[in-house]
């Protein structure tokens, strides 16, 4: 690694720590543009509240990132005042929004892997990281259920909810491999018992996906190439509009808090 994301004191550990906490935001910021504009007004509610809800996640893992680089920078800094390139989400959640069968697959394919992915790191020997995970956990619990149920809705549904969220689980299924593809940064984590094995993510990911599909009556993909490169700052062009729209305000006004 080169240039400002190198000069943390814990280089790994702050890329790691950006990772969660941008997956988190950028996915958040995402979901917010469906609010007043949901299927209906509980689910516009609930779905402002799951992106509350990631956005209170992503301010936990981002105030830690800021502490470990220790450069003086929270959570409101990291999140407003880097550029794409220095952002380390999955490709996944900087998907446009599309319809609301886009919207559900997104969720749902990544609601269920990072439920496992906090649970996991629920028992890492950072104390730190183990805290934050087992809080944000129990909100995941609930923004699985959530959007299996809508999945189970639109696929068991009418003729037309079925067509759309098959094509949007075919759609979105390229990107979830990023999920489960460790590099350096995880393998060094790892050794060291703060990060999980992602690989060992994948059984119980599957199996819980494939499950839900089946209920509701759709097609798994096959897997195949998959996308990559948002863990290590190469991003759809997506990214750059919201983040745009996102940092707009502060970068005009120094002094705004998120």
């Amino acid at each position: 690694m080169s240039g400002p994301l190198s000069e943390a004191r814990d280089a790994a550990l702050f890329v790691f720590l950006l990772r969660l906490g941008d997956s988190a935001l950028v996915l958040g910021q995402r979901l917010a543009g469906w609010t007043a504009h949901g299927p209906a007004l509980e689910e516009d509610l609930a779905l402002t509240n799951v992106a509350l809800d990631l956005v209170g996640h992503a301010r936990m893992w981002l105030d830690y990132a800021g502490e470990v680089e220790g450069r003086g920078r929270d959570a409101d800094r990291l999140a407003y005042f880097r550029d794409q390139s220095e952002y380390r989400n999955v490709l996944l959640v900087e998907r446009p929004n599309g319809n609301y069968a886009d919207t559900t697959a997104r969720q749902f394919l990544f609601d269920t892997w990072h439920l496992y992915l906090l649970q996991a790191l629920g028992a890492s020997r950072d104390e730190r990281i183990s805290a934050i995970a087992s809080k944000a956990a129990r909100e995941a619990a609930y923004h699985v259920r959530r959007s299996g149920d809508w999945v189970l809705r639109l696929g068991d549904g009418t003729e037309t909810s079925h067509a759309r969220i098959q094509a949007a689980i075919g759609d979105a299924w390229p990107y979830t491999g990023e999920f489960f593809a460790p590099d350096a940064v995880d393998d060094e984590l790892l050794a060291r018992g703060v990060a999980c094995d992602l690989r060992a993510l994948y059984t119980p990911w599957d199996a819980h996906v494939s499950r839900v599909l089946q209920d509701a009556t759709l097609t798994r993909p096959d897997d195949g190439w998959m996308h990559a490169g948002g863990k290590t700052g190469k991003h759809t062009e997506a990214l750059g509009y919201l983040l745009a729209e996102m940092q707009s305000v502060a970068r005009s006004v120094t002094a705004a808090r998120w």
